[in-house]
């Protein structure tokens, strides 16, 4: 961990545009032109919207709890021990879980354009590999993740500046005018399944502990971090649907972002940004799963999860069993289920939880200072979002949804079963570990 009040401005909005700009975009670009069409550059500015009024209340909430817990903190401090907070906790990690599963799956498609005879299982190595090398990575030299990331996140974002400067003169309006975007009901729903795109601002409440000047940098950070995602996504966009016609993308919607590349920069562009997407993916993986096993160690400690989980590594400092069942369960998960699905899965996890943020911003306004109205703004619109999602998608992919739905419910029945029987004969009372809190790095 870094020393304390050792970052800056500008180190807090690198952790957030690095949260962000992960895998996601690689993703899920294919997905949201399927249903956006023309409108794609509107999907991403309405998901972003969202985004940017949830970043409103991880901003007031970080400068009034600064906690590494981020996320965790926040719901405990609105609800305390009940079993919606701890139910939430558990589907944080989860979610967690769905977007490794995501970034792998966009690796093994970027992958499978390297061979020239592609096959199921070709794919399901490249899955399994993209999960099991950073695992092990995580086991072995947990420092690597850390100075790795800041090298990728520059690089990527200088990539994605490349392709909108080199596509710029590409771009052929007509395909971006209103004739070509579908419904308005269909572009909102595509904004919220790439939603999952924009998670990762939520990362910087986790170093708030850290932050040089916290009262102002805290929500600069918020706000800078977001709004210069969503500048990044919407020219991506507009390059991507100006400058390839609609039925180029969807023969390549799982790596439209290389194919994107293509019209200015030729085959070396698609080279130069599949190589870029198995970087990002492989390294947005490699950062999850070392976020997420620290997450089962917190919660875990909090007594919210089995106390096996809080087992550590001596040396490195890494919680083993964290690691193990986080790259199990991704495994699972990625080798389960497609590209589309895990991508809704992994946004109506993250609106819920947002959602649940924003409600817990509005239980606490008076202590973090806030503006009720913005936050009755932002609680309503992730959750007619979340709705919107579901509700649509429930008749082309039910499949999704129903996963979604059985995450809420062993969530839910875990915390119910484990949180007030267990818990209460194992650990006594929910915060007899909060006095440790501050004793994990």
């Amino acid at each position: 961990m870094a020393d304390k009040k050792s970052l800056g401005l500008l180190a807090l909005i690198s952790i957030g545009i690095g949260g962000m700009v992960g895998g996601g975009i690689f993703a899920v670009l294919g997905e949201a032109v399927s249903l956006a069409h023309g409108a794609t550059a509107v999907a991403f500015s309405i998901a972003g919207i969202i985004a940017l009024l949830t970043a409103y209340s991880y901003a007031k909430l970080s400068v009034k709890y600064k906690s590494e817990g981020g996320t965790v903190t926040f719901i405990d401090k609105a609800f305390r021990d009940n079993i919606l907070s701890g139910s939430i906790n558990l589907m944080l990690w989860l979610s967690y879980l769905v977007t490794i599963s995501l970034y792998a799956t966009a690796f093994a498609y970027y992958g499978d354009t390297f061979f020239d005879h592609n096959s199921i299982l070709l794919h399901h190595l490249l899955i399994s590999f993209s999960i099991i090398l950073p695992a092990i990575i995580n086991l072995v030299s947990a420092s690597f993740v850390g100075k790795s990331e800041t090298i990728i996140v520059v690089s990527k974002v200088i990539l994605l500046i490349i392709v909108i400067v080199a596509g710029a003169s590409y771009v052929e309006p007509h395909r971006l005018s209103p004739h070509n975007y579908c419904t308005p009901l269909s572009i909102v729903v595509g904004g919220m399944i790439i939603f999952v795109a924009y998670e990762g601002f939520e990362l910087i409440a986790n170093s708030a502990e850290d932050a040089k000047n916290p009262d102002k940098n805290l929500p600069r950070a918020f706000y800078s971090s977001v709004l210069i995602v969503i500048a990044l996504y919407v020219l991506i966009s507009i390059i991507t649907v100006g400058s390839v016609s609609e039925d180029k993308l969807m023969e390549a919607k799982d790596y439209a972002l290389a194919i994107a590349a293509q019209p200015s920069m030729g085959h070396f562009g698609f080279v130069l940004v599949s190589i870029a997407a198995l970087l990002s993916t492989f390294s947005a993986i490699n950062a999850t799963i070392y976020g997420n096993a620290r997450l089962s160690y917190i919660v875990a400690k909090e007594g919210q999860l089995p106390r096996s989980l809080m087992d550590e590594d001596k040396k490195s400092g890494v919680p083993f069993r964290g690691v193990l069942y986080t790259t199990i369960l991704s495994l699972i998960l990625a080798n389960s289920i497609d590209l589309t699905e895990i991508a809704i899965i992994g946004s109506a996890g993250f609106l819920l939880i947002f959602f649940i943020v924003n409600i817990s911003a509005l239980k606490l306004r008076e202590d973090i200072k806030a503006n009720k109205v913005i936050l009755y703004i932002a609680s309503i619109f992730s959750f007619v979002a979340l709705l919107t999602l579901l509700l649509h998608t429930y008749n082309s992919n039910p499949k999704a949804v129903i996963i979604f739905l059985a995450f809420i419910i062993i969530s839910g029945l875990f915390e119910l079963i484990y949180g007030r029987y267990f818990r209460k004969q194992m650990f006594g009372r929910k915060y007899k570990f909060k006095a440790n809190w501050k004793n994990f790095s």
